[in-house]
C-alpha cells in the first residue's frame, strides 16, 4: 500500500508524543517557531545516512529510525547540550506503509525517551537516505568542546569500544549469528546516546567528542584543535569479550581504534579534577575508563608493554 505525501505526514510523521511548551509552531506550517530559554545557546547537529554507505537497505526499519536519531544525540552529548527539537528529512523510493511505520517507532521511542520533539522536516521519492538536524541548549560558558585539551588532562571512554565494528565485520562475512552476536548487533544498530553521561560530565571535562569514526580518528580532532598530542595506553581500552577474543585472534588493535559507531564519549580531565570524576562514576549508567593522557608532542602514540604501535589504521573517512 502506497500513501500520498500529506497522509504519510498527517499519518505516521506527526504523530510525536512528545509535546513541548517551547514549541509554538511544530508540524504543518511552513517553517516551526521555536523559543530558545533565557541565557542558553543553541546547539544544532546534523547528520545523513545513505542505504548501501551507512546501512544496508534490509536493515530492520526500528532500528533504523533509532539510529538516525541516535547519531546525532551523540553530537549533541559531545558538546554537552541538552535535547530539544529535531527535524528529519525523508528521501525514499516509495511510501511503504509498514517500513514508515517501523522507522518512525524506533524514531519516536528514542525521542520520547529524550524529550525531543519532532517540528518538522521534507519527504521526497527517491533512493533511500536519511537526514536529522537536531537542536538543544546549552550554557555558553560550560559547553564541551574539542579545543581545550591541555597536556597532562586524562583521556577517557565511556562504554565499551569496537563492537559496533565486529558486528559490521561479522556481517559483512556472513557470519552474524543472531541468537550469539545479539549484543554486537544491539551495539550496531541501536547506540546509546550517552546524554545523560555529558550531562554530569560539562562541568569536569576540558574536552570531548563522539566516537562515530573510530578512536583514533575522532581523538585526532581534539589533539589537532588542542594543539597537542596523546599517548594510548592499549591495554586500558574497555572491550567486551567478544572484542577481547577478536583482538586475540588477529593480534591487532584496529577493531577498539578504529571502526566506527561506536558512538561513545572520549573526553579529556585535568588532573585535578580526578576526584570529581570518581565520585561521579557510581551515580552513571556507562562505566567511565582511563585510556591514556595528553601530551605536548603532536600525534597519537599507542603504547603496549613493549612500546609504540605503528600500524593502526586512521579511521572512517567518507572520501577515503
Amino acid at each position: 500500500m502506497s500513501l500520498s505525501e500529506f497522509s504519510l505526514i498527517d499519518d505516521y510523521i506527526a504523530t510525536s508524543a512528545t509535546s513541548r511548551a517551547d514549541v509554538h509552531v511544530g508540524i504543518g506550517d511552513d517553517c516551526a517557531v521555536v523559543e530558545v530559554p533565557p541565557g542558553k545557546s543553541l546547539a544544532i547537529s546534523m547528520d545523513t545516512l545513505v542505504a548501501g554507505r551507512h546501512f544496508n537497505e534490509g536493515v530492520n526499519a526500528v532500528s533504523l529510525g533509532h539510529k538516525a536519531l541516535a547519531v546525532n544525540l551523540s553530537d549533541l552529548a559531545a558538546m554537552g547540550a541538552e535535547p530539544a527539537w529535531a527535524t528529519l528529512s525523508l528521501t525514499m523510493p516509495e511510501a511503504d506503509v509498514r517500513w514508515i511505520r517501523d522507522f518512525m517507532q524506533g524514531f519516536f521511542a528514542l525521542a520520547d525517551h529524550f524529550g525531543v520533539q519532532l517540528v518538522g522536516g521534507d519527504t521526497t521519492r527517491g533512493p533511500l537516505s536519511i537526514t536529522v538536524q537536531i537542536h538543544g541548549f546549552v550554557d555558553p560558558g560550560r559547553m564541551m568542546r574539542r579545543d581545550g585539551a591541555q597536556p597532562g588532562d586524562l583521556i577517557y571512554v565511556t562504554g565499551s569500544l569496537g563492537d559496533a565494528g565486529l558486528a559490521l565485520q561479522l556481517q559483512q562475512a556472513g557470519k552474524l549469528d543472531m541468537a550469539c552476536h545479539q549484543h554486537l548487533l544491539q551495539r550496531l544498530d541501536r547506540p546509546t546516546p550517552r546524554i545523560s553521561e555529558a550531562m554530569q560530565l560539562v562541568s569536569i571535562a576540558s574536552s570531548a567528542i563522539d566516537l562515530s569514526d573510530g578512536l583514533i580518528a575522532d581523538l585526532g580532532h581534539i589533539v589537532q584543535q588542542s594543539h597537542c598530542g596523546a599517548a594510548i595506553e592499549l591495554q586500558r581500552l574497555p572491550c567486551s569479550p567478544a572484542v577481547q577474543a577478536a583482538i586475540a585472534r588477529s593480534n591487532r588493535w584496529n577493531l577498539p581504534l578504529s571502526s566506527g559507531d561506536d558512538y561513545e564519549l572520549c573526553f579529556t580531565v585535568p588532573a585535578e579534577r580526578q576526584q570529581q570524576l570518581q565520585q561521579l562514576t557510581a551515580t552513571l549508567d556507562s562505566p567511565l575508563t582511563r585510556i591514556g593522557v595528553i601530551e605536548q608532542q603532536p600525534g597519537i602514540r599507542c603504547v603496549d608493554a613493549e612500546g609504540a604501535v605503528d600500524d593502526i589504521e586512521s579511521g572512517y573517512d567518507h572520501f577515503n
